[in-house]
């Protein structure tokens, strides 16, 4: 048998019934496969929150100010946002870059600067960014990641604050998936139902007034933002390192789409960590033919969803290595 068909009768064979774990079997299965083990191993986690700033903003298709992302930064590094809680709770090493936000930071052991600009352009009247901005984002978050792998992370996370960003992402799902714009735009931050409406003719207007990328590469240099950019090179990159690459969100996930764009095999090392409340991620998770570990109504980014899916994903390699078989416990299967 090879290794694939002995991660299957190995998970069959375990002291349950066929299938009974559900979509942990899935997890332990992709996980044997990616690391060609039938033992695993989860080695030094680590999440990257991408935070950048979107020239659109200022159009009003977020609930919060522009200034939300340079203070939430702040939050991070301070230690005082859910995703620093959750990475403590779960022993998951946590790193900020500084993706193009609007403003300085001074230095800080989790702060990784890689500023692009200082927020993308306003897509109304051109490209979210220039084409040496993009290559910049490609380098930077594919060296982030080489430097990371230097320290035996093969579990990595991927996380994003920008305010006005899903606007970016539904553009790149419409784009890319060749879907209405109406099926891709939710609410973001919590969009009032004018605030939506308002949000969605602005991106109509955009889809309407650039042309077709032909890829993902083009779809970034119109669409941004730099830290979706940034998010999709290090995807990429952990991929070429053999990572299991944990997607959180929507941003994530339009970040991840880029990616499958460009390496169609990427997803067999991908762990969908959970399907956003934004009304576009359950299309998106379809578009992948895979299903997200939690569905909990959550909308917050950070890299929250995979600091929730950590401990189930170290569930699946736990049963996997410890389980019983019939044959060694001695128990009857049918």
């Amino acid at each position: 048998m090879n290794i694939e068909q002995q991660l299957q009768s190995k998970i069959d064979l375990k002291t349950k019934p066929l299938k009974a774990l559900g979509l942990l079997e899935k997890i332990a299965y992709k996980i044997g496969k990616a690391q060609q083990t039938l033992t695993p191993q989860l080695t030094n986690p680590t999440i990257i929150v991408f935070a950048a700033d979107h020239g659109l903003a200022k159009e009003g298709v977020s609930a919060y100010p522009t200034e939300v992302t340079y203070q939430m930064v702040l939050n991070f590094l301070n230690k005082g946002a859910a995703i620093n809680v959750f990475c403590k709770q779960n022993n998951i090493n946590l790193k900020v870059v500084d993706a193009g936000v609007n403003a300085t930071f001074d230095s800080h052991p989790d702060l990784i600067q890689a500023k692009a600009g200082l927020g993308t352009h306003n897509m109304i009247s051109g490209n979210a960014m220039t084409q040496d901005e993009l290559d910049f984002c490609f380098k930077s978050g594919q060296q982030i990641v080489t430097d990371i792998a230097t320290t035996s992370t093969n579990i990595i996370g991927f996380g994003e604050m920008g305010i006005g960003n899903t606007s970016s992402a539904s553009l790149l799902m419409s784009t890319i998936l060749n879907l209405p714009i109406d099926q891709c735009v939710g609410r973001g931050t919590g969009l009032d139902d004018t605030g939506l409406e308002r949000k969605k003719n602005i991106l109509s207007t955009i889809i309407d007034t650039h042309p077709k990328p032909n890829n993902a590469k083009e779809a970034l240099l119109q669409f941004g933002g730099y830290e979706i950019a940034q998010m999709c090179a290090a995807m990429l990159e952990a991929y070429k390192h053999n990572m299991l690459i944990m997607v959180d969100g929507f941003i994530a996930s339009s970040a991840f789409l880029c990616a499958s764009n460009l390496e169609p095999k990427i997803i067999d090392n991908a762990i969908f960590c959970h399907k956003s409340d934004e009304i576009g991620h359950k299309l998106l998770l379809r578009s992948f033919d895979k299903q997200a570990i939690l569905d909990m109504n959550l909308r917050l980014g950070e890299g929250t969803g995979c600091a929730l899916a950590y401990p189930l994903i170290q569930s699946a390699v736990a049963f996997l290595n410890e389980m019983a078989s019939f044959e060694s416990a001695n128990v009857s299967n049918k």
